[in-house]
């Protein structure tokens, strides 16, 4: 049986912190894009100095210099790389040369072109997020998992995208997901939700146990 990994992206606060390091998901998000879940290079330190050393910090990036990339890598901030703008191939290769972080590429996905020369972009991981029009990501909308199903996606991947504990499930069931992404889905009135995180984690890795 496959264990699909889990990422709770969007991280802010020291009660967020506290709430994965009891619960452990394998990766975590800070958010160093301009959206609500903003967190600056100060603050993203700050809380990874408090987080658990078994799980993995991504930082998420939506067409940002690379300099600021490179300075949060080498002061160990972030542990993993995810690009979720428009970066393209010289970007990332430009990216590579400079740390040996995994790299995560987004893609929103809005039809079957979508997933048109993924393999040839010089990322470690995927990660399939809902296409809307003027926004990046963050929009807690799904789209067709079907889309995915009928390409042969050579490189693992993450699923991301209006996921909730109740219907991840179905998430895992029609993908080979690498792993699910959620940010939105966990949390209540913009605030992480700790009984709403171990719901989801709990439904991702088979086991009703309660974990609060």
């Amino acid at each position: 049986m496959r264990k699909v990994k889990v990422k709770i992206c969007g991280l802010k606060c020291a009660q967020d912190i506290e709430c994965v390091n009891r619960l452990l998901p394998d990766y975590i998000g800070f958010v160093f894009a301009k959206t609500k879940r903003e967190v600056t290079e100060q603050q993203a330190a700050q809380l990874k100095a408090m987080l658990n050393l078994q799980i993995k910090a991504v930082g998420v990036f939506v067409n940002a210099e690379i300099d600021k990339i490179i300075r949060l890598a080498e002061s160990r901030t972030i542990d993993i790389i995810q690009l979720h703008g428009d970066e393209d191939a010289a970007y990332c290769e430009r990216l590579r040369l400079q740390t040996e972080l995994p790299i995560i590429k987004a893609v929103r996905v809005k039809d079957a072109g979508s997933f048109e020369n993924l393999q040839a972009y010089p990322c470690d991981y995927l990660l399939f997020d809902t296409y809307t029009k003027g926004q990046y990501g963050g929009t807690g909308k799904r789209f067709d998992l079907a889309l995915v199903a009928d390409e042969k996606i050579k490189k693992p991947y993450f699923i991301a995208g209006g996921l909730v504990a109740a219907n991840v499930a179905d998430v895992l069931k029609n993908s080979n997901a690498f792993a699910v992404d959620v940010s939105g889905g966990v949390e209540t009135e913009g605030l992480k939700d700790p009984e709403k995180i171990a719901a989801f984690i709990a439904e991702v890795r088979g086991d009703n146990d309660d974990k609060r």
